[in-house]
């Protein structure tokens, strides 16, 4: 293709965009209202994934070693419990500290007297992935020196489930919101088609190349997904930065978002892609039929 023939291919396009303003305005609309949707339950799958990780975090398996073991005895168990693979932190707690956490903020003349010795030295373990905490509670279960292991099983398996959910309903979700895009800027490039087929006949009875003829349709698809990206991108982050505005007034510990910021770079890249891939396939879509003359 010529360059002097880009230069009015791409006229051709716009000038396409605006002849069918209320149609470009809807699809305009309609990828921003989807998109804004997609991108708001991302980052909210996102920031509640973060959640899961922090509860994540604070689940502890609690190793009890016999209680016939001295602590220089008790404390060598760790060297077993470290070669585990899902072990990230094995700390070692000893009867007197043990006792101490077991008073914690009570109060301390209600245990006077109590002999540490009537605790057990402990592992307080940290994992790799909690999704594994059954299994890792067997593999503890059979080292030397280990009398108990007690570990949340039920929160484990219910955080990891909803991590799943999550991801699963977040990829639905976006998926169908996207294709609902591409139908609707199809449709509008169907109709500037419709209203050139006569042309379009015309010019493939002439010679006119198949790219010669779809470049205009795609610049003019390309166009409606960048406008309608660029203005999901902004909606976003005002809607964002609103909604983070208000859960900081209300003074919620439980729920803290991350700053847009953070996210600032993957949201570019994700905008502009889903505008390019529905302005360009959504135009593909429609032009392949009509060059079939």
């Amino acid at each position: 293709m010529k360059h002097n023939n880009i230069g009015y291919l791409f006229g051709e396009g716009i000038r396409a965009m605006f002849k069918h303003g209320f149609m470009s305005f809807a699809a305009i609309c309609i990828t921003v209202a989807c998109l804004v949707i997609v991108n708001s339950f991302a980052l909210i799958a996102y920031n509640l994934n973060l959640i899961v990780e922090d509860v994540q975090k604070e689940t502890r398996i609690v190793v009890c070693i016999n209680e016939n073991y001295n602590e220089q005895e008790a404390h060598s168990v760790g060297s077993d419990i470290n070669l585990l693979d899902n072990v990230a932190d094995a700390k070692f707690v000893t009867r007197a500290e043990a006792l101490e956490n077991f008073i914690g903020d009570s109060d301390a003349s209600l245990f006077e007297g109590l002999d540490p010795q009537s605790m057990r030295d402990q592992f307080i373990i940290t994992l790799k992935d909690n999704g594994k905490v059954a299994e890792t509670k067997t593999q503890l279960e059979s080292i030397a020196g280990v009398a108990d292991v007690y570990a949340d099983i039920e929160v484990a398996n219910a955080m990891a489930t909803i991590r799943n959910v999550l991801y699963v309903a977040s990829i639905g979700i976006s998926a169908v919101l996207l294709i609902v895009s591409l139908i609707i800027i199809s449709n509008t490039i169907r109709l500037a088609m419709l209203d050139r087929k006569e042309e379009i006949a015309i010019m493939k009875m002439v010679g006119a190349t198949n790219s010669f003829i779809r470049f205009p349709f795609v610049v003019e698809g390309f166009l409606l997904g960048l406008f309608g990206s660029v203005i999901s991108f902004f909606a976003e982050w005002g809607l964002y930065e609103v909604i983070c505005r208000a859960i900081a007034d209300t003074n919620m510990e439980i729920i803290s978002l991350i700053p847009f910021a953070d996210v600032l770079p993957v949201m570019i890249v994700v905008c502009a892609g889903a505008g390019f891939f529905i302005g360009i396939f959504g135009s593909l879509m429609s032009i392949r039929r009509f060059l079939k003359v």
